[in-house]
């Protein structure tokens, strides 16, 4: 299942665009910018055209959600990524992430930790990998197997995880509308030094998968400002 994500590492950056030399994002300034105005998000374009950018807040809290070239090497087309810093406490960390980018991700890095070949970590590894390394995978009785099934949830600390995984939040990780992201594109949130982040694969690339990802993070920053707290 994680064959996908495993084929894209070392892959080019021109993989990041269409055929036609333009990023999906390019052609569709006008419906994303409509939907944010009724949301009350602030709109963007980047100079160069190829990063639209939303703006809002939650909680009193504000965000930003950028759509763009890929910053990582598994994320096939356009990235989709966000942050908030959310001032909660500082020595939380909890990751959600699905599991065939989990699976490819152990598997990338126990390949570079066995290869007598190589004397150093290429440091343009993606720091998830360390995060792998670092936190526990847990679980708890509440979210459905639907959820349980598809992600994984690490920490070093588990009643950081309860507490910030609600039951609304780990249902809309699952209830994607269609056209629905695949149980195998690139997905995470992270909870991490008081700052809440999001980043995914733009996949399917229609701005269904936009709304439900904003909905995600805003529920993400709402559970961190509600559960965890400062």
């Amino acid at each position: 299942m994680f064959d996908r994500i495993k084929k894209a590492f070392g892959k080019g950056a021109k993989d990041a665009q269409g055929a036609d030399g333009q990023s999906p994002s390019q052609l569709a300034h006008g419906p994303v910018s409509e939907w944010a105005a009724t949301q009350g998000f602030a709109f963007s374009v980047s100079r160069t055209g190829e990063e639209i950018g939303l703006e809002g807040r939650v909680g009193g809290k504000a965000w930003r959600m950028q759509l763009g070239r890929p910053t990582r090497n598994y994320i096939l087309g356009e990235e989709l990524r966000a942050r908030a810093e959310l001032n909660v406490r500082d020595e939380v960390a909890v990751l959600v992430m699905n599991r065939p980018l989990k699976e490819a991700l152990e598997k990338k890095a126990y390949s570079i930790y066995t290869d007598q070949m190589q004397t150093s970590v290429d440091a343009s590894l993606p720091e998830e990998m360390r995060w792998l390394a670092m936190f526990e995978e847990v679980g708890w009785e509440g979210p459905s197997e639907a959820f349980w099934d598809r992600f994984a949830v690490l920490t070093d600390r588990r009643e950081n995880a309860v507490a910030w995984v609600d039951d609304k939040l780990a249902e809309l990780m699952v209830a994607w509308p269609a056209p629905a992201p695949s149980a195998e594109v690139p997905f995470m949130v992270l909870l991490l030094r008081g700052k809440g982040y999001l980043r995914m694969e733009y996949s399917p690339a229609d701005l269904s998968t936009l709304r439900h990802a904003s909905r995600i993070f805003t529920a993400c920053c709402e559970s961190a400002l509600k559960n965890i707290g400062q």
